[in-house]
């Protein structure tokens, strides 16, 4: 899976890092369930899409909607929520994403 023809974001690196979030630990994507599309985060979302963005409902947690920016791994909704890490690379993720799970994901 090619990042550049499926990440959107402002100021994206290699590892869908972006201006809002760029530590070493920030190599996720999201599929918004709004639009299909992979954002690096909700602030890139909303600066560049207009219309509100929609969480994914419990229903949908076996949905592939997170994407690893360090080997382009794509992981379900409830496999991402589980784990700290990429299963296929193990690129550590960052975990104060968890924080903004209601963006994304109905809790």
């Amino acid at each position: 899976m090619s990042h550049s023809q499926q990440l959107h974001g402002i100021g994206l690196d290699s590892e869908t890092r972006c201006i809002h979030y760029h530590t070493p630990l920030d190599v996720v994507a999201i599929k918004f369930k709004c639009c299909g599309k992979y954002y690096a985060c909700i602030h890139c979302h909303n600066e560049s899409e207009d219309h509100a963005p929609i969480p994914w409902s419990k229903e949908e947690y076996d949905t592939h909607a997170i994407l690893c920016g360090v080997c382009g791994h794509e992981l379900t909704i409830a496999e991402y929520t589980k784990t700290n890490h990429c299963p296929h690379c193990n690129a550590p993720f960052n975990p104060r994403c968890e924080a903004h799970y209601p963006h994304y994901f109905e809790i």
